[in-house]
């Protein structure tokens, strides 16, 4: 009798226990193989895929044009355990804040395949990442999909969580980026951050909004920028019809129409706008002759120029580098409104501001070094 009782007390103190446990598991998400405390996340990715990923991860690695700068932006870079090949280049110009800041550290970083999103699913297995990250330019060829995160997931066994890179041309490829960046800082435990950041790029355009936006249409001046990089150097007919530092101090883009993307002009097309101020995409310099500042030199039309006959022709840094560096575009948007609207802006100093976004978002003032790059023609008046 007695050894049944004790049965019985021992059964029910054991189910008790049991019952606990699996009232623990239940709420905290408890697996095997998760993250540091073996919970794990369900996020609903940027391509509406649901992924249950460790959370927090101790370890990442990102895949495709511009993910490892949106981790950087979310402070998370110590967690990156491999990159792809364009982190591991030696450039001959560096263009990434975000490398600048750390790319000593990615450099020595095992390889997870080549850039923009070409994975070696076997080195990623390898390397044995808790998630990878997945992302690509919005509306290109470089971008991403949800059938290519499913079949690096399945490949690999590992979570991939993808999202459209976006931009901060249109509300639409806005909210692409401002959901990429919160879907990654969920998984990552980074919320904070990741709303920190939005609402620090929305302060700054309206910063922007403000003091340009009351200008009346016939006091905004007419602008040219020239020796766009895209995927690589290009010349003075290299623009973008929607350069959005131009678009947020309001000023006349006299390429305007051509579309919302990068656009080759015809030089004949340039003479005849014959715009009051030009800037030139420092990126230029790397093409022989000078690029752009080496046509308006020597090309006669160009010369002929009202820009380049009175002297106002800048240099802007470039932000097309393995997709958008937002602090860079920021950046020169500051430096574009103090030149055309100096009053508006003249409490600001634009090397000053410049390292204040850089240290926001890469954690380290680079604007000198990252000028250096481009024989420090950024943020500057270019003789001709």
């Amino acid at each position: 009798m007695m050894f049944f009782r004790y049965t019985r007390l021992l059964t029910a103190a054991a189910l008790a226990a049991l019952v606990l446990l699996m009232a623990a598991a239940g709420c905290t998400g408890t697996t095997a193989g998760g993250g540091a405390a073996g919970e794990e996340i369900t996020v609903t990715d940027g391509f509406g895929r649901s992924v249950t990923a460790p959370s927090p991860p101790e370890s990442v690695v990102c895949s495709g044009s511009g993910c490892l700068r949106y981790l950087v932006y979310l402070q998370a870079q110590d967690l990156v355990v491999g990159v792809d090949d364009i982190e591991k280049k030696e450039q001959e110009a560096e263009g990434r804040p975000y490398a600048l800041a750390y790319g000593s550290k990615f450099k020595d970083l095992p390889l997870i395949g080549e850039f923009r999103g070409k994975d070696d699913p076997e080195k990623i297995i390898s390397i044995g990442p808790d998630v990878v990250f997945k992302t690509g330019s919005t509306g290109t060829a470089y971008g991403t999909s949800a059938a290519e995160a499913d079949k690096l997931e399945d490949k690999t066994g590992i979570p991939v969580v993808a999202f459209p890179y976006g931009s901060l041309r249109d509300d639409a490829e806005k909210a692409e980026m401002y959901g990429g960046l919160r879907v990654m800082g969920e998984v990552l435990g980074k919320q904070d951050r990741a709303e920190e950041v939005i609402a620090y790029i929305d302060a700054t355009m309206a910063d922007l909004e403000r003091r340009t936006g009351d200008i009346p249409a016939a006091d905004q001046k007419s602008v040219y920028v020239g020796g766009i990089s895209s995927a690589g150097a290009h010349g003075i007919i290299s623009t973008e019809p929607a350069y959005p530092p131009f678009l947020w101090v309001h000023a006349k883009n006299v390429a305007t129409g051509l579309g919302t993307a990068h656009a080759d002009v015809a030089k004949e097309a340039l003479v005849n706008w014959d715009p009051e101020y030009i800037f030139i995409d420092a990126g230029t310099t790397q093409m022989e002759s000078g690029g752009a500042v080496g046509e308006l030199k020597n090309d006669a039309a160009l010369a002929g120029l009202s820009a380049a006959k009175n002297g106002k022709v800048y240099g802007v840094l470039p932000y097309n580098f393995y997709n958008t560096n937002y602090e860079t575009v920021l950046a020169d948007a500051y430096f574009v409104g103090k030149t055309l609207y100096p009053d508006r802006f003249a409490d600001v100093d634009p090397v000053k501001k410049a390292d204040e976004i850089y240290t926001f978002f890469v954690g380290k003032p680079v604007f000198g070094d990252l000028n250096g790059q481009y024989n420090n023609l950024g943020f500057a008046a270019i003789p001709l």
